[in-house]
């Protein structure tokens, strides 16, 4: 009788569970089936690989917290005190099945967050040959970009804030990157360690003293798209902001062309950074006191 009663109660508990999963996942608007991520999709070659193992990670996720927070209530109502019972109830030290079960499904998750991950992961650090190279420069509180491919370049300080304490919008630099070619970006540090991350591209990467990362994508749609720093990196951090421009081949070529009628043309290299005693710069001393 008592298994029965307990039958009943499972096949009841997991009705809910389904109904809510359903409801859930129908009634999820765009933002909520990115996972809460910008309106990202198709900007360049790997937003959607972001976006697809993000959801899917998070669904997952709600999937199983959805059963285990069914589980707990159905527990508790199933093994609750009834009416007229005393004592302490059968005491049982340990459930073989139940344990080999909470042990295997997360060990199962674990490696299948981590197969997919490294599968993305290898699909987007994979080295491209490049259509344009393109060298970022992080300084405080602002931005240096070198386009290596037509030798030019862009200095900028930080963004402008006005008596009001507006940002001044013009004084936020701007990365030009032509629509549908393949992009190279090293990034590199003048100083401290900051953080590229171009909001819309679901990517950043650090930018760390005496070392040179790297990015590869192609931008599949025009637009422009928000930037900053993502590591704290003084006082005026939070103005430490950039815009990326996707442009057509024209555009892109006649902002090229502004560059270098305005005389920004050469290189601009290590010779500006702050930190002069760097490894691997032929600056770098060593003292030994006896």
């Amino acid at each position: 009788m008592r298994s029965q009663r307990r039958s009943r109660l499972a096949r009841w508990a997991i009705l809910p569970i389904g109904v809510a999963v359903t409801a859930i996942l129908a009634g999820c608007t765009d933002a909520q089936l990115r996972g809460f991520l910008p309106p990202a999709e198709g900007v360049t070659n790997h937003t959607d690989r972001v976006i697809g193992l993000w959801t899917t990670s998070w669904i997952v996720l709600l999937i199983v917290g959805i059963i285990t927070w069914g589980l707990i209530i159905w527990a508790a109502v199933a093994y609750r005190r009834r009416k007229g019972q005393t004592g302490l109830p059968v005491q049982l030290r340990y459930n073989m099945p139940v344990e080999i079960f909470y042990t295997i499904v997360p060990l199962i998750l674990v490696l299948g967050f981590f197969a997919f991950t490294a599968r993305d992961q290898a699909e987007i650090e994979k080295k491209v040959d490049p259509d344009y190279k393109i060298t970022v420069y992080g300084k405080r509180w602002a931005w240096d970009f070198q386009y290596d491919t037509s030798n030019t370049y862009k200095q900028s300080i930080q963004t402008q804030v006005d008596s009001k304490g507006e940002i001044i919008e013009d004084s936020i630099p701007t990365l030009y990157l032509p629509v549908d070619k393949k992009i190279e970006i090293d990034i590199k540090s003048r100083d401290v360690i900051h953080s590229f991350w171009v909001i819309e591209f679901l990517y950043k990467k650090d930018m760390i003293p005496a070392k040179t990362n790297h990015m590869y994508f192609t931008p599949l749609k025009e637009g422009v798209y928000q930037g900053k720093c993502a590591e704290l990196c003084g006082e005026y951090h939070s103005l430490m902001l950039f815009k990326v421009a996707v442009v057509s081949q024209d555009e892109y070529d006649a902002q090229m062309k502004k560059l270098e009628d305005a005389g920004n043309t050469g290189p601009i290299g290590e010779d500006l950074n702050a930190n002069t005693n760097l490894p691997g710069n032929g600056t770098s001393t060593t003292s030994v006191e006896g």
